[in-house]
C-alpha cells in the first residue's frame, strides 16, 4: 500500500492533528513542531499526545514527519542567528521524544557569503551541538534546490555534513522532488540515474522518505515553487513513475504542495490509484 500523507499543522493540538491526517486518506503525515514562521511552540498535553498514539494505533498512522520552522539557519553568519537555530533544534529533538522512532526534517540552511564549505562546517557543528544519544528520531537533510547561498543542493553536499557529524547513524535524507529537479538533477528523464547517483555519493539507506511535489519553475532553475501534483514541470507521468519506483515504493511520501485539506485529499486518492500494488 502506498504510504502517502500531507502537510497539516499542529497548532490545534494532536488529536486534531491525527483527525486531519485521517480525513485526508493520509496514513503519515508531515507537521510543523512549532510557528513556521516564529519561534513559539506550545507546550506539550501529556493528554493529548496519549489520546493521539490511541487513534494513530487505531486507524493506522505512522511515518511522523516533524518539520523545522523556516526561521532557523543552522549555518547563519550572525551569532545570535544561530544561536537561535541552534536552541530550536534542540528544543523540537526533545518535543519529538513524544513520537520516538519517527522523524525530525530541517533544510541544511544558506551561508550567507561565507562560502558552502563554511557552511557545512556550521551545520555539522549545529548537528554536533544538538544531537544526543538518548535521542529516537532520525534527524533529516533536505535536499535543496540551490537557489541564492543554499547549502545542500548538491548530494555531495549533504554527505559531507553526514561525515562531519558525531552521531551520523542518527542522519538520513529527505529526497524533495521539486528541489532536486530544480537544482539540475532529472527525475522526468532520468530517475534511476538520479538515484544511481545518490546512492554513490550518499547510499541509498540514508533515504529515509520523499516530499512529493511537483515544481513550478523549469528543470535547474535553481528556485524552490512548488505546484500541485500533475500541474508543474514534473508532470503527472513522472510523478507515477517515482512513487512506483523499486527504490522508492515502499518509503513514506509527504505532500507539500500549495493545497487546502479538500485539495489535499483529492491528491491522495488519485496517487494511490496511479500506486501498483
Amino acid at each position: 500500500m502506498l504510504n502517502i500523507g500531507c502537510h497539516l499543522s499542529v497548532s490545534k493540538g494532536y488529536v486534531a492533528l491525527a483527525g486531519d491526517a485521517l480525513y485526508t486518506g493520509s496514513s503519515c503525515f508531515q507537521f510543523f513542531t512549532r510557528n513556521p514562521r516564529g519561534g513559539g511552540a506550545k507546550p506539550i498535553d501529556e493528554g493529548d499526545i496519549a489520546e493521539f498514539h490511541q487513534i494513530a494505533a487505531e486507524h493506522g498512522l505512522n511515518s511522523y514527519l516533524a518539520h523545522a520552522p523556516y526561521t532557523i539557519n543552522p549555518c547563519a553568519a550572525k551569532p545570535e542567528t544561530l544561536e537561535f537555530a541552534r536552541q530550536t533544534m534542540a528544543d523540537d529533538l526533545e518535543r519529538m521524544e513524544w513520537l520516538p522512532g519517527n522523524y525530525y526534517n530541517f533544510h541544511p540552511g544558506s551561508h550567507v557569503g561565507q562560502g558552502v564549505e563554511r557552511g557545512i562546517e556550521l551545520i555539522a557543528e549545529t548537528l554536533n551541538l544538538t544531537l544526543k544519544p538518548h535521542h529516537r528520531t532520525t534527524v533529516l537533510l533536505e535536499t535543496m534546490a540551490g537557489k541564492g547561498s543554499e547549502v545542500g543542493g548538491r548530494f555531495e553536499e549533504l554527505r559531507e555534513i553526514m561525515d562531519r557529524t558525531e552521531l551520523s547513524d542518527k542522519l538520513g535524507v529527505c529526497l524533495d522532488t521539486c528541489h532536486v529537479h530544480d537544482a539540475g538533477y532529472d527525475v522526468v528523464n532520468d530517475l534511476d540515474g538520479v538515484l544511481t547517483e545518490f546512492d554513490r555519493v550518499i547510499g541509498l539507506s540514508r533515504l529515509k522518505c520523499v516530499h512529493l511535489n511537483d515544481s513550478k519553475n523549469p528543470f535547474a532553475s535553481h528556485k524552490d515553487r512548488h505546484e500541485v501534483i500533475g500541474g508543474g514541470s514534473l508532470g503527472l507521468e513522472a510523478i507515477a513513475r517515482i512513487i512506483n519506483h523499486p527504490a522508492l515504493r515502499r518509503l513514506p511520501f509527504y505532500l507539500e504542495t500549495p493545497n487546502e485539506l479538500e485539495g489535499y485529499k483529492r491528491e491522495i486518492e488519485m496517487l494511490r490509484g496511479l500506486y501498483r500494488e
